[in-house]
């Protein structure tokens, strides 16, 4: 677009909003050591993946490492079992616990089962608690009956089985997300409007819909914010307010825009399989917020291009009101959180076989004067391998600029 004003009158006058941070309540903090621990879930890698993506493109300068000690088929009585060995040997700042599932054995209430699931998540938060670590207790996610409706007693089961949580978390002054009852709820809103979206297949481990709603829960639930940034423009006044961004280089006017936008942070890459569960997480607008508003413009519809690149076009008056750009299938943003996320992917293959191959394996005494020394060397070399493998995903994440033009559509 070229300017038809003064270069004087183009000048952008540009006021940046201090940086938002997120909440001291937020439970995860700057360079934290993650560990999840669950059963076949957690070992799925998507729940914790997109946790991880989530905060890995949300806060790009934290610099955080993320273990998944997720094992199919375990229970709190086999997380307590190898809480020592497993995570705290690991030195992490904050565990999140994902336990229950298993452990009320897919049948009607069990109370010798319920206070051993209580006694043994006790024993893992004291041991955490002891080694100074923090953790956030969560509650599995409701079983999905409309694909295997013979579960529907387990469904009520349950709620009975994890309430105690509440209770553990609440002794503890600890945080706790009852993903249980918000997944129920979701899952129980979706089989009444018969939607194709079917988050956990086998009722119980999920797709990817699935593992976002996990994460989302997970997340929300634990104080996560939902800006990623925003940029409001006068395109009159050729004024722009922002937060978690910076505008520059501003020109144009009531029929159209240019500027450059240098963000804090990115939005998450929206991937395809979780298109159909968006309706049920208010699009994502309390979860990962990328804001544009574009206000006195001259009536009319409006195509977005990013570095050139056509994305989607607004009316004047969406864009008056304000988007979400997070959402957005395709350009360059969504190409560099897709990259970040296949990063993570590739890192996390590393992560999996250490944790199956090494972290897991059971040494014969016979074995122990040579195997031990071994096993520390295979730790070592493969947390090196992890820690390369990681800061090229925080490479891949760091915020670059982009140049946004707002056009009259044809």
């Amino acid at each position: 677009m070229r300017p038809t004003l003064s270069v004087a009158l183009l000048l952008a006058f540009v006021t940046a909003a201090p940086a938002a941070e997120p909440s001291k309540d937020f439970y995860f903090k700057k360079g934290d050591r993650v560990v999840f621990l669950g059963d076949s879930i957690t070992e799925q890698y998507q729940y914790s993946t997109y946790i991880e993506l989530y905060l890995t493109t949300r806060f790009p300068d934290w610099q955080m490492q993320f273990l998944n000690a997720g094992i199919g088929g375990d229970t709190a009585t086999g997380g307590a079992g190898r809480f020592k060995a497993q995570v705290l040997a690991e030195k992490p700042t904050a565990v999140t616990i994902d336990f229950g599932m298993n452990d009320g054995g897919y049948r009607g209430f069990n109370e010798k089962s319920a206070a051993n699931f209580v006694r043994q998540t006790e024993a893992m938060v004291e041991m955490a608690k002891q080694s100074g670590v923090r953790v956030a207790l969560i509650s599995p996610n409701a079983v999905e009956v409309r694909n295997k409706p013979d579960l529907e007693t387990y469904l009520e089961t349950q709620q009975k089985f994890y309430a105690p949580l509440k209770e553990i978390a609440a002794k503890n002054g600890l945080p706790f997300v009852d993903q249980y009852a918000v997944t129920r709820k979701i899952l129980e809103k979706i089989a009444a409007d018969k939607a194709s979206v079917k988050p956990f297949p086998d009722a119980v481990h999920t797709n990817e819909a699935g593992g976002l709603l996990m994460a989302h829960t997970i997340l929300v639930g634990l104080g996560a914010p939902a800006a990623v940034s925003d940029a409001s423009i006068n395109s009159f006044t050729r004024q722009a307010k922002t937060s978690r961004c910076k505008v520059t280089n501003l020109e144009g006017g009531p029929s159209g825009v240019v500027f450059e936008r240098t963000d804090d942070a990115m939005p998450l890459p929206v991937l395809k399989g979780w298109r159909g569960l968006l309706p049920y997480l208010d699009n994502l607008n309390d979860f990962n917020h990328y804001g544009l508003k574009v206000t006195a413009l001259t009536a009319g519809k409006y195509t977005l291009l990013i570095d050139g690149n056509e994305i989607a076009t607004y009316t004047s008056q969406q864009l008056a009101d304000g988007i979400n750009l997070g959402n957005l299938e395709s350009g360059p943003i969504f190409d560099q959180g897709q990259a970040v996320l296949n990063a993570i992917n590739s890192k996390n293959k590393i992560v999996h076989q250490r944790f199956r191959g090494v972290v897991m394996f059971q040494m014969p005494d016979w074995l122990a004067d040579i195997g031990e020394p071994r096993r520390q060397e295979q730790l070592k070399m493969r947390k090196e391998q992890i820690d390369m493998a990681q800061a090229k995903v925080y490479e891949l994440a760091r915020p670059v600029t982009h140049k946004f033009e707002l056009k009259a559509a044809k």
